[in-house]
């Protein structure tokens, strides 16, 4: 997923097996290792694939980001007490990662009771390579 990450721009067709397997210099992985977690990812969802010729290209289906909130948000319902692992979380970030969050609970809490949001300059730091928030890539998962 990094290679798929880092090599697809938002607005690319996407990568072939072998330019990921090329990606990967320094590992020595099989073509057709690489084209089987490729087509795993496809089958769960984590990439999309687009027939060229007789080939694949593929790209993320979702911003590193989103699927890292996903992440997130799939461990607080491991169990236990969200409001408890929700505190625990926000007393380990750092001032600016607290900042970030403020900025986020404002932002969302203006969007709520205004209809609009003024958070533009964060909404710019949380864009996916698809230009959408990751907060609304992971909600349509």
């Amino acid at each position: 997923m990094d290679v798929l990450w880092d090599v697809v721009p938002g607005t690319s067709d996407g990568v072939t097996v072998r330019e990921v397997a090329d990606a990967l210099d320094g590992r020595e992985l099989a073509y057709t290792t690489v084209m089987t977690v490729l087509d795993r990812l496809a089958g769960k969802g984590m990439v999309q694939r687009e027939r060229e010729g007789r080939a694949w290209r593929y790209r993320p289906a979702a911003s590193r980001e989103a699927h890292i909130a996903q992440l997130m948000l799939d461990a607080l319902d491991l169990g236990g007490s969200r409001d408890a692992a929700l505190v625990r979380f926000a007393r380990s970030v750092t001032g600016t990662e607290a900042e970030v969050l403020r900025a986020a609970l404002g932002s969302e809490a203006g969007l709520t009771a205004t209809g609009t949001s003024g958070g533009a300059e964060l909404t710019d730091r949380v864009d996916g390579p698809t230009g959408r928030r990751a907060a609304d890539e992971a909600a349509e998962r």
